[in-house]
């Protein structure tokens, strides 16, 4: 649990996984079961050479931007995605998103992926990449270089979660604890009552407005 190793192609089930009941979300020559968040317009994102290519909103002249939310609903999952970005990137894998909000991100906590190094504006611990956004910190980010591929994989079991990057568990936190409720009181999210609190939803991919990539997205429910 908490790696697989990259497959001999992309975008496939090994026979084991397929066992295992590994399920695939994207099957590489279109977009599968996605939607945009709420139905919004977008032409941010396209799937080109078996990826799922969200395009950078200045240098490719986008007016629509949307999050990418799967058509069908998990509650207990582990969840795996190969990722890579460019310069200055933001973008972040979400889980338990419903649409009852304005953003995905007001309801569905989130896998924090982000150019640690380059980004142009300074960035707290729990804004860097394998971080649960604005609650939980890692300070272990065995993250490869920007331009490189990435092997994500987030854990769902009952309240546990687990966050690996590259085959290595960077966090691991319990939900719904007094602990949790503490740092949801204190931080970004004082004011957002919904956030976290799903115990089923979509998988969500975020259009921050820069270039991020995804391939080898798989579910496996628990």
């Amino acid at each position: 649990m908490g790696f697989i190793p990259y497959q001999t192609k992309d975008n496939t089930l090994t026979a084991k996984e397929k066992k295992q009941g590994w399920q695939l979300l994207f099957m590489g020559n279109n977009s599968g079961d996605w939607c945009t968040y709420q139905n919004m317009p977008s032409n941010s994102w396209k799937v080109q050479n078996g990826i799922l290519h969200c395009k950078n909103t200045y240098t490719d002249k986008l007016d629509k931007r949307a999050d990418l939310i799967t058509d069908k609903q998990y509650d207990n999952f582990e969840l795996s995605v190969d990722w890579k970005i460019s310069p200055a990137c933001n973008s972040g894998i979400m889980y338990h998103v419903t649409e009852a909000y304005d953003a995905a991100y007001l309801s569905g906590p989130e896998y924090q992926i982000i150019d640690d190094e380059e980004f142009p504006e300074k960035l707290e611990e729990w804004q860097k990449t394998g971080a649960d956004y604005a609650m939980h910190t890692t300070h272990i980010r065995p993250t490869k270089p920007v331009g490189q591929w990435n092997h994500t994989v987030i854990i769902f079991n009952k309240g546990h979660v687990e966050h690996w990057l590259n085959g290595v568990k960077v966090l691991s936190f319990e939900a719904w604890t007094p602990e949790w409720e503490q740092l949801k009181k204190e931080g970004k999210w004082k004011d957002a009552a919904g956030y976290g609190m799903a115990k089923t939803g979509s998988i969500a991919l975020q259009d921050h407005g820069s270039v991020a990539r995804f391939k080898n997205i798989k579910i496996r429910p628990l």
